[in-house]
């Protein structure tokens, strides 16, 4: 159905903040007391609780404007500016836009607390946070956390391992717990509940939040691809994965090797819907890794062509969304790899170019941006790939992540 176009918020942010579900949250405004909670689980001070997600499409441009489409009235937020970034990772709530010598730190001001049985939401001021230096382009991973634990940044050109401390983030602060120099190259820093993991060198190091190293080092060859389910933290190796998990307040470290006799081209890149277990990944030329971390298991699942993107939905239906080298998205059997659904080119303009595509799902939507089109989409994957909504943004979104959900 036909969807009226985006638009600046224009009303008083003051008088905007006092409503739940506020289209606008200025960046220099503070949010309104909020009385506590009998229930703090992810509640800051001045955070308000919602009755439903605040959730929305948090973009940067090619120069560095932060904007927030919220995607329940369809306002668009200017958030202010960052580094023009070359890489851009979201746990969901922050967004952390990188380039050659650094890290500029976005809080959009929306998130959901995952208690697993249940979840709270949560809205305050949205804020450019601040910058952490670097050298190289840094590989970030996050936890499913927006305000504990850690949030984990490599810096390849100097081999330098930063810890920021996420409870730190959500008081608009930047905080590092740790700062180590390690091998230079591909490398990874995951937080895995109050520890992380660094993975640079050939192996792989467990540290306590102040960086002192605890047990024994693994190997993990050419490391590439990170990412935390409900289970643990992911970390891709040449040979498989490793898999964190935290018992009786103690990290464990699980290898799990790829199939015997595996000759498809390893994981690089592992995407999911925020927290299932399930997690997908390219395997160039072929068709997508799955590996179900509940299981420790690896699948590797044909598609009907080569795609250069997969997520895993990892619902009832076993739904894998991935993207194709003309811009398609298909709707994938996670069990058989047939395709179930895909919709016409959308993006085919922008993966020519070579320019950022992101492919983000959540439990009934996927979300797709094309910085040469200067659209972003909603798809509904359950509905034959239904195109739910196309946005036209003012300024290109040449990176987005969802957030508040």
């Amino acid at each position: 159905m036909p969807h009226p176009p985006t638009s600046r918020c224009l009303a008083p942010m003051s008088a905007l903040l006092l409503l739940a579900l506020a289209g606008c949250a200025s960046p220099a405004s503070t949010p309104p007391a909020e009385t506590p909670s009998a229930d703090t689980h992810g509640e800051i001070a001045g955070a308000a609780e919602l009755a439903e997600p605040a959730v929305g499409l948090t973009s940067i441009d090619g120069e560095g404007r932060v904007s927030h489409l919220d995607l329940l009235d369809e306002t668009t937020t200017d958030l202010g500016a960052v580094r023009v970034p070359l890489s851009l990772h979201s746990d969901g709530r922050y967004l952390f836009a990188a380039d050659e010598s650094g890290v500029s730190i976005v809080d959009s001001g929306v998130w959901t607390w995952d208690h697993v049985d249940h979840f709270h939401y949560y809205r305050a001021a949205a804020r450019i946070l601040g910058e952490v230096e670097g050298e190289g382009t840094a590989v970030v991973a996050t936890s499913n956390s927006s305000t504990t634990g850690g949030t984990g940044l490599f810096f390849p050109g100097s081999g330098e391992a930063v810890l920021l401390d996420t409870e730190a983030l959500s008081r608009g602060e930047v905080v590092e717990t740790f700062r180590l120099s390690v091998a230079p190259g591909a490398g990874l820093v995951t937080p895995a509940g109050s520890f992380a993991a660094v993975a640079a060198g050939g192996e792989m190091t467990l540290h306590t939040a102040d960086g002192s190293a605890i047990g024994e080092a693994e190997t993990c060859a050419d490391p590439a691809g990170t990412v935390t389910t409900r289970v643990g933290a992911v970390i891709g190796c040449q040979d498989g994965a490793l898999l964190v998990t935290v018992e009786n307040e103690q990290p464990v470290v699980e290898r799990v090797p790829y199939p015997s006799g595996t000759v498809a081209p390893r994981a690089t890149a592992f995407a999911n819907r925020e927290g299932r277990p399930t997690v997908a990944a390219v395997a160039e030329g072929v068709g997508v890794w799955l590996l179900d971390t509940r299981e420790r298991s690896w699948t590797l699942l044909p598609t009907p062509e080569p795609v250069v993107q997969a997520t895993a939905v990892d619902d009832k239906d076993a739904n894998v969304l991935a993207l194709t080298a003309d811009g398609r998205v298909l709707v994938l059997d996670g069990e058989t790899g047939a395709q179930r659904a895909a919709t016409t080119p959308l993006v085919g303009a922008s993966l020519a170019a070579g320019q950022p595509v992101t492919l983000i799902a959540d439990q009934q939507r996927a979300y797709l941006n094309g910085p040469a089109e200067g659209r972003m989409w909603e798809i509904d994957f359950a509905d034959d790939a239904r195109i739910a909504r196309e946005f036209a943004p003012e300024r290109t979104p040449l990176f987005v992540a969802e957030t508040g959900r």
